[in-house]
């Protein structure tokens, strides 16, 4: 049997599979060409600790460590029971690494505890929603593309440090958030906190 198979698929290499699609070696390399114009030059980035751009948002600190070239990375800290709306991203893939502390993370129905170590992805298109479920966590949010980072600024307010707000925990103004989440190609679909 095995000679049977490789009589009647013929390998790679061979000239008879170039024959049978003579458009594969075009198509290839029209997609490589493809690719090569979408790459771009990445800009060189190095952050030490306790710098970046910080502000306050959603209750915590959210440190922009960088934003553009495709990507935002930001480290965040923040206290019990701060998060985000129930939500889902049109245009971006948004993904968690816990560094301290633990988050509750709801993707797509599943309830996620994440403790320190853990990684979570929240998908474009796939709502997710997230709460800080210990004392204080600290961990990285990371968008791709970058342009998430948009949406932030526009909610935010600058900090002096990185340090985070002071006072309770005061609930967004959710008519807000949800304008500027359409302007940003995001979509609200709850209140902050894990779906029942």
């Amino acid at each position: 049997r095995r000679s049977a198979l490789r009589r009647t698929l013929p390998s790679p290499k061979s000239p008879r599979a170039c024959k049978k699609d003579p458009h594969a070696r075009g198509m290839v390399a029209r997609r490589r060409t493809e690719h090569a114009a979408r790459m771009t030059t990445l800009t060189p980035i190095a952050q030490q600790p306790g710098t970046g751009e910080h502000l306050w948002f959603f209750g915590g600190l959210t440190t922009i460590k960088a934003a553009g070239d495709g990507v935002m990375v930001t480290e965040q800290t923040a206290p019990r029971g701060s998060g985000s709306p129930l939500h889902v991203h049109h245009n971006e893939d948004e993904w968690f690494y816990v560094l301290e502390g633990e988050l509750t993370i709801w993707v797509d129905g599943e309830t996620h505890v994440a403790p320190a170590g853990s990684f979570v992805l929240g998908p474009r298109d796939i709502p997710h929603t997230f709460i800080v479920s210990s004392e204080i966590a600290r961990f990285l949010l990371v968008t791709e593309p970058g342009e998430f980072a948009g949406f932030v600024r526009a909610l935010a307010e600058p900090a002096p440090g990185p340090e985070l707000p002071p006072g309770p925990l005061t609930p967004p103004d959710m008519e807000l958030v949800m304008r500027t989440a359409a302007e940003h190609g995001l979509d609200i679909l709850g209140p902050p906190g894990i779906p029942a």
